[in-house]
């Protein structure tokens, strides 16, 4: 299928989304936000799928955000149901998701990657979210994400400022997970997305689901003592069975997602 806005590739179970607006650093417009937002329907409900990758095109930019001009222009719509880029409002996703970030990430781009499971950032990648500075906040979960991720003073630190992070900064911070030379952000997210596809779809996905709704949780002991969906259907999969019994046999698992 062709994209106006955006490339699509599958390889094999990893589907890779490359942001394609390279002439306006990636910037998008309310046209490409529901693009994606069908590209990503259709990562989700593929069940061949079991990870995903969004970088953007080019070695400037991730992406540089909303795109202002379109916006200053009168032309902006409301954002899709799943928010920014199809990401920044998709909370039922549990298939992980890896932010290959190769170059300039503010604002909405930030928004975009703090939506992602890991962060893997080129060496000159700089993270920001500088709305204030014209004017607007970050409204597609900047100002949220970001506080949970790093603390509420380091956070509050770049949102009342709109100052620069770079990847090295980020690693430091803790909203990086590695920094690599300038040009290798997406072989690296590849290297990562292989380490999770050797493991069991369902039991990413269940710990996914367990991560996000446990930190919803009041206490802890709830959050340990509930069993979530996902977990639940993990634990009736054939895959529950197929692991130990992988392992007890000395081979690798094959995994059915079912």
């Amino acid at each position: 299928m062709t994209h106006q806005f955006c490339d699509v590739r599958d390889e094999g179970r990893l589907r890779i989304v490359t942001l394609n607006r390279p002439e306006v650093m990636n910037a998008l417009h309310t046209d490409a936000n529901e693009e994606l937002e069908a590209v990503w329907d259709n990562f989700a409900a593929n069940p061949d799928l079991w990870v995903g990758i969004v970088t953007g095109a080019g070695d400037r930019a991730f992406s540089a955000g909303n795109d202002l001009k379109v916006q200053a222009e009168g032309k902006r719509r409301p954002l899709p149901r799943t928010g920014f880029a199809g990401l920044t409002s998709r909370f039922d996703l549990d298939k992980p998701v890896i932010a290959a970030v190769n170059g300039i990430a503010m604002g909405g781009g930030f928004e975009i990657a703090l939506a992602c499971d890991l962060i893997i950032a080129a060496e000159n990648a700089l993270f920001a979210l500088p709305e204030p500075r014209v004017g607007l906040v970050a409204g597609a979960g900047g100002l949220h994400r970001l506080p949970r991720m790093i603390g509420q003073k380091q956070a509050l630190g770049m949102i009342l400022t709109g100052r620069r992070v770079p990847a090295a900064e980020g690693l430091s911070l803790g909203f990086v997970n590695e920094v690599v030379p300038q040009g290798q952000a997406l072989e690296a997210a590849k290297r990562w997305a292989a380490l999770i596809l050797e493991c069991s779809p369902l039991a990413i996905r269940a710990s996914k689901q367990a991560v996000y709704a446990g930190l919803g949780e009041e206490n802890l002991a709830t959050a340990i003592g509930t069993m979530y969906p996902a977990q639940a259907r993990n634990r009736d999969s054939q895959d529950y069975i197929e692991g130990p019994k992988a392992f007890a046999e000395k081979r690798k698992p094959i995994w059915r997602n079912m």
